[in-house]
């Protein structure tokens, strides 16, 4: 407990780390990271990305960032329960705040979240985007793309494929891998997309394991499969928290039943730990229709693997 008064999403003078602090008090930076814009020395970047104009159904998710903070400092006092070793203790992460974007000009959002994305990987540190709605992922990955060289490797976590036929000016967050996969920046026969449960005859050469193959196959297979799709090359990782079976995370606006546990989400993500991953992502979580913040849990639990997977990266 730091005797100076605490709350070190203010006051921490070392990015590294973890440090106990009361979870029911203080800024609710992501994991308690500091809040600050200075990227020097600085590994991984997190933000927040408010963006629910291009949902299909419920909107919401502008919220998300905020409740997925929130209910990450329920989990900020220590080490993942299972990970090896403390993340930050090997990763200099901060909370960079929010893209800002002009709500009322929304053709400019893109570019407006591709531009705050490449401000930030250009000068060196990796981008853990906290959404939003599934679009978002569209002008992260052309900004990943841009750094790492297209196409990319992605691993896809959702109930939805989101590559149904689109015109290249519409704003959705069902079309964007559609739109990613025609312009080059993912090159589909080197990635997966896991927990797949709508319908949408045309894959676009995806590999995929649906959630019925998920639940019947379990979870030592399913990392295997995705190991020897993307092997070493550069991987953009989302996750839609609608990939989880409504029971673990209601609060979102296209909920599907059949859906994977946060049991086998966290297993499987864990079970990646060496793949070379570049960029991610969680995206919609809408926290009006939560329960006890079990959604928003869910997905600040899914983001600390994921940066589990980014310092677990090949040297």
């Amino acid at each position: 407990m730091d005797k100076n008064g605490g709350d070190h999403a203010i006051t921490r003078d070392d990015l590294y780390g973890t440090t106990p602090e009361p979870t029911y008090a203080g800024a609710t930076s992501f994991m308690r990271r500091k809040y600050t814009q200075d990227l020097d020395g600085v590994d991984v970047v997190v933000t927040g990305i408010p963006l629910d104009t291009a949902t299909t159904n419920r909107p919401g998710t502008r919220f998300g960032p905020r409740a997925i903070r929130a209910a990450s400092t329920i989990m900020a006092w220590e080490k993942s329960y299972g990970m090896v070793f403390d993340p930050f203790d090997k990763l200099a992460v901060i909370d960079y705040g929010d893209c800002f974007f002009d709500f009322g000009r929304p053709q400019e959002v893109p570019d407006a979240i591709e531009a705050h994305a490449t401000k930030i990987i250009s000068k060196g540190p990796a981008l853990l985007a906290l959404g939003g709605d599934h679009f978002i992922a569209f002008p992260l990955l052309k900004a990943h793309a841009k750094k790492h060289g297209a196409p990319l490797s992605l691993i896809h976590f959702d109930a939805h494929s989101d590559t149904w036929a689109d015109e290249d000016d519409r704003i959705d967050h069902g079309t964007m891998f559609f739109h990613a996969a025609k312009q080059g920046l993912v090159d589909p026969a080197s990635s997966m997309q896991i927990g797949l449960r709508t319908t949408n005859p045309d894959t676009m050469g995806f590999n995929i394991v649906d959630a019925p193959s998920v639940h019947e196959h379990g979870i030592a297979t399913v990392t295997k499969k995705i190991r020897g799709v993307v092997g070493d090359r550069p991987v953009y990782l989302t996750f839609d928290i609608d990939c989880l079976d409504p029971s673990y995370a209601p609060g979102t606006g296209t909920p599907v039943c059949g859906g994977l546990t946060s049991h086998q989400a966290l297993e499987i993500l864990r079970g990646l730990a060496g793949i070379n991953i570049v960029g991610m992502d969680i995206v919609e979580v809408a926290p009006a229709y939560d329960v006890g913040e079990i959604t928003a849990l869910a997905a600040a639990a899914l983001a600390m693997e994921m940066l589990y997977l980014y310092a677990s990266r090949p040297a």
